[in-house]
């Protein structure tokens, strides 16, 4: 979560272990389609983008379209997610219609409109040539025993929840 890595440096410091355990932030703006009908039937999933999935479609049970998230890095001198402003940053609205409109070239002028923003929490900082999805440390890792540290789970966490509890399970069996 947000606060992954604050919950490891407690425990770390409750252990006397000397590690500093870091997240980074994206703040990830939506827009949603207004004033048009929505010419998709399913979701729409662009090629990546750095940091992120790139802009993609997602329609939500009232059948309505949003767009996002973009990826708008956090300044690294926030170390607590309650300090990010979550309004939508209407001057990345540009950006917005450009990746759109990669797949939808017909995507009216006046068609989105800002909806709302999360915050994804990220292992690596803006720019870094390292790429990591999640780091997943076991007492094995860092030596506190029955601690599972679990740092820059977003959302695709959630799609291997079941995995990532498997082997949250075999570093526990195996301390």
């Amino acid at each position: 979560g947000l606060f992954a890595d604050k919950v490891a440096s407690m425990v770390f410091a409750s252990a006397g272990k000397d590690i500093v355990t870091r997240q980074y932030f994206a703040k990830g703006n939506y827009y949603k389609l207004e004033g048009v009908r929505s010419p998709f039937s399913h979701l729409i999933y662009p090629i990546p983008e750095e940091g992120g999935l790139g802009v993609h479609a997602t329609i939500d049970l009232a059948e309505s379209t949003r767009f996002g998230p973009d990826v708008e890095w956090v300044d690294q001198d926030v170390d607590n997610p309650d300090d990010i402003d979550l309004s939508v940053d209407i001057r990345r609205a540009d950006s917005f219609y450009a990746e759109v409109r990669k797949y939808w070239p017909g995507l009216p002028d006046d068609g989105l409109a800002p909806d709302y923003a999360g915050v994804r929490p990220k292992c690596v900082p803006m720019g870094s040539k390292t790429k990591g999805d999640f780091i997943i440390e076991g007492p094995n890792n860092h030596g506190v025993p029955g601690f599972v540290n679990l740092i820059g789970i977003e959302s695709p966490g959630l799609t291997s929840c079941m995995a990532i509890a498997e082997d949250v399970l075999r570093l526990i069996e195996e301390s």
